[in-house]
């Protein structure tokens, strides 16, 4: 299986009931593979992905690895409701981003290589990010709370010249984690 290949089944159902939907690439619409939006479970069997809760890859954005989530307040969601999906970018091993407290990458700056459950902890005295920079092979999650909570933002290889351009619908980030590929 290649590094950007996976598969992630959706259940309409709690438990891995009802109906299903197995993805293993970009999906634009659930809807379009005659699914119905309503998400209860999900099970990845391989690869990392991010997943939508409109069409098109857009809305709330959920990160979501190897593993098994019976209910959608296990990944994170209040509600049943998803659209889209596709697998997240990972070309290896090697994890390295900046963050910057201005855009256009001015302003102060922090370079983490590292999960991070509190930006504040590492010195971080800002609520916000507004550019980043990632180098390196990973891709990472970043959270509007600490310890890895709340709306979730993926950001894979490159720059990001502000919070817009990486699809944000604030500046808010207090935790960052690794994507881990588990194929």
């Amino acid at each position: 299986m290649s590094q950007y290949s996976g598969k992630i089944t959706f259940y309409e159902g709690k438990c891995f009931t009802g109906r299903r939907l197995d993805i293993c690439g970009t999906c634009c619409s659930f809807q379009d593979r005659g699914f119905l939006n309503r998400v209860n479970s999900i099970c990845v069997q391989s690869g990392a992905w991010v997943c939508f809760a409109h069409p098109n890859l857009r809305g709330q954005q959920y990160v979501l690895e190897h593993g098994e989530y019976p209910h959608f307040h296990h990944w994170n969601s209040r509600g049943d409701r998803l659209g889209s999906c596709r697998p997240v970018g990972m070309h290896g091993e090697h994890y390295r981003m900046e963050i910057f407290e201005g855009s256009r990458f001015s302003g102060r700056s922090l370079e983490l290589t590292e999960d991070c459950a509190s930006l504040q902890g590492q010195g971080w005295d800002k609520p916000f990010v507004n550019a980043i920079k990632v180098y390196g092979d990973g891709a990472w999650v970043l959270y509007e709370e600490p310890n890895y909570r709340g709306r979730m933002y993926v950001v894979e290889r490159g720059e990001f010249s502000s919070f817009r351009v990486w699809q944000a619908c604030s500046s808010s980030v207090q935790s960052v984690r690794r994507v881990v590929n588990y194929v």
